[in-house]
């Protein structure tokens, strides 16, 4: 095989790889292992009299820059969404920032979760001791209110057992969701089938897909049904509010010892990729300005926001990702002070 052409961090970093051909359906809970595996410190298998158990050390330091987009392959995917503008680019930044604290965060505030990426990698890697985020689209919010609030199980054996066909999908689609539990599952559906995870009016199913899979191409029952019931099993670190973001940054913005982590609809691809896109700019650097905590914002890179950061005193930086079409592209870090993002490398 060809030396590669890519400038992006090498895929694996646990030295040479073998192909090793494995059952389909096996394939992706396998990837997410060796992902974890290859960005831990280290690994051994102990035996015990219940069976073989897995240790991992401490993921390894990876240093990035901001012009050069990170390898989303080197980050555990947590979110059983794919979503639109999602940051799972953003979690090693992401965790960068919340280290470079000198006390651990009591808690992560989070106004505009949607898939929830950011959320989830604070809980499960206990970057901070409590986690609130809020969504306002009712069908994201019915996904997080049924894995959080008692009927998980009942989600994860829904997708397992669910018959993917055109028809089917029409079907459940097509069908107004009488209960939060079938709109929960109707949403999980509906993003996984739809081009690109856009659950916008509109939006079209796959068509041909991933390796001609068609509406197969995004719809992993297994690994779906183990992130959902994964995540039920840390619901003690998650508190979910259904509702607008900006009334949860009023509730908290006295808390001096939370951050805030803050990725809004933006001001370009917002109205073509969300069914609750509208926002006031303005007043959410207002409401960051009354928030007593650190905070950090995501933005897409356009004059109008830069000029906003300038205005209201705060620093921004430009950083490299990619699109949903491998693109690259810049978007914004907005915050009071980004001097941890000038010099220490990130997870």
């Amino acid at each position: 095989m060809g030396s590669s052409s890519t400038t992006y961090p090498r895929k694996w970093n646990s030295g040479k790889t073998t192909v090793i051909r494995v059952p389909v359906r096996m394939a992706n809970e396998l990837l997410d292992i060796a992902r974890l595996l290859d960005a831990s410190g280290g690994f051994k298998i102990r035996e015990e009299p219940d069976g073989l158990f897995l240790e991992i050390d401490s993921p390894r330091r990876v240093r990035y820059t901001s012009d050069r987009p990170i390898n989303v392959a080197s980050v555990p995917q947590r979110s059983p969404f794919r979503y639109p503008g999602g940051k799972t680019w953003f979690v090693p930044h992401l965790r960068n920032w919340l280290q470079s604290k000198s006390k651990l965060p009591t808690r992560l505030i989070e106004p505009f979760a949607g898939g929830g990426i950011v959320s989830l990698t604070v809980a499960f890697e206990r970057l901070a001791k409590h986690v609130v985020f809020a969504e306002l689209d009712p069908g994201v919010a019915s996904v997080w209110r049924v894995v959080l609030n008692g009927n998980a199980e009942w989600l994860a054996k829904e997708i397992l057992g669910f018959e993917m066909s055109l028809e089917n999908v029409r079907r459940i689609l097509d069908t107004t969701a009488d209960s939060v539990r079938d709109k929960a599952f109707q949403t999980i559906l509906r993003n996984r089938v739809q081009r690109g995870g856009i659950m916008a009016a509109g939006a079209g199913l796959v068509n041909g897909g991933e390796n001609g899979r068609g509406l197969m191409s995004r719809w992993y029952p297994e690994t779906l049904a183990r992130r959902i019931r994964e995540i039920n099993q840390l619901k003690d670190r998650l508190t979910f509010v259904e509702g607008d973001g900006f009334i949860l940054l009023d509730e908290q913005k006295a808390d001096k010892d939370a951050v805030f982590f803050v990725d809004p609809p933006y001001t370009i691809a917002a109205r073509r990729l969300y069914t609750k896109w509208q926002i006031d700019h303005r007043r959410l650097f207002v409401a960051m300005r009354a928030c007593q905590g650190d905070f950090l914002m995501t933005y897409d890179n356009t004059p109008e926001i830069a000029a906003l950061a300038l205005e209201f005193g705060f620093q921004a930086k430009s950083v490299a990702m990619k699109s949903t079409h491998h693109a690259k592209m810049t978007e914004l870090l907005i915050g009071r002070d980004l001097g941890w993002f000038n010099s220490a490398s990130v997870i």
